[in-house]
């Protein structure tokens, strides 16, 4: 099954309630994947901030202490990087106001093959195995503040119950991906991209669906385009919904196998694989509601 709850604030004064409306709309899709969760939100401060690059690693235990790690990337990283390394619940967050490319060589020359989830100047990405809502309250998502949310409970399927198998997959700056469902092919098209040097980090047919758009995006495509080829290369039956810096799409597979309701008002759009999680949003009463149509790529920027 699984469970998707997404949220795009176009209200800035909304910003402060983003974490306490997406744990709201989350909790209300815990019985669609109760085995384990993950959160992506976007502009949070205390996570991220502007010009600087933040990556999301796998644990809260990388190997060393916090300290050591700060060190260690400091010798390796310009002196005005300002370096900082912190756990959040079962995520380490390590920033630097450096290129993200610079930050990944580094943090990867100082500990032993950490597992990088989330990536860029304006994601975090926080994910772990264990009740929904527990991981929620672990990273303290009622009280983020932020622009965008994304958030998916996991009931596994194509691959094992772990926290690198949890959504969303964040393989490139600031882009996200989760899905309900399963790509039939994905084995086929994860060696396909193999062959192109893509490199993994789990079995999960979700990232090759993330690997995918990113090799897309880098070859030029806009967010529709990468959707709109996507389809016409992934079997199976998905819902996904994808976040960047400042858009969200979503789409189904061309039978719409899998459900999605859209609700859409002049401060925010919403989306959620059942409409119990959009009914507590404020004004819904007065929000467009629709579901989404077969194959067709839906998008929203900020």
């Amino acid at each position: 099954m699984c469970g998707i709850a997404a949220l795009q604030l176009r209200n800035p004064r909304l910003h402060p309630q983003m974490g306490s409306l997406l744990s709201s709309m989350m909790c209300q899709i815990v019985d669609r994947g109760p085995d384990s969760a993950g959160l992506a939100v976007y502009d949070t401060p205390g996570l991220v901030s502007k010009g600087t690059a933040t990556l999301s690693l796998l644990g809260k235990d990388q190997g060393m202490p916090v300290g050591d790690i700060t060190a260690a990337l400091e010798t390796l990283l310009p002196v005005s990087a300002s370096t900082a390394v912190r756990v959040v619940g079962d995520t380490t967050l390590v920033s630097a106001a450096v290129d993200t490319g610079l930050l990944v060589k580094a943090v990867s020359e100082t500990l032993r093959g950490p597992t990088i989830i989330g990536r860029g100047e304006h994601v975090a990405v926080m994910k772990s195995v264990g009740h929904p809502m527990d991981i929620a309250a672990e990273h303290g998502l009622e009280a983020l503040a932020g622009s965008q949310g994304l958030s998916h409970t996991r009931m596994a399927t194509e691959s094992a119950v772990t926290a690198g198998g949890s959504h969303p997959f964040s393989v490139a700056d600031d882009l996200c991906l989760v899905h309900n469902g399963s790509f039939s092919n994905h084995a086929t098209i994860r060696r396909g991209l193999v062959r192109d040097g893509v490199v993994f980090d789990s079995d999960n047919d979700t990232e090759v669906g993330a690997r995918y758009i990113a090799s897309r995006l880098q070859q030029g495509d806009d967010l529709e385009t990468a959707l709109t080829n996507l389809g016409k290369v992934f079997d199976g039956f998905y819902t996904l919904v994808v976040t960047t810096a400042d858009s969200m799409a979503v789409v189904r597979d061309p039978i719409a196998c899998k459900p999605a309701i859209i609700a859409e008002t002049a401060d925010y759009v919403a989306m959620a694989s059942e409409y119990r999680a959009l009914a507590a949003l404020p004004g819904i009463e007065n929000a467009r509601i629709l579901e989404p149509e077969p194959g067709k790529v839906y998008t929203w920027s900020l």
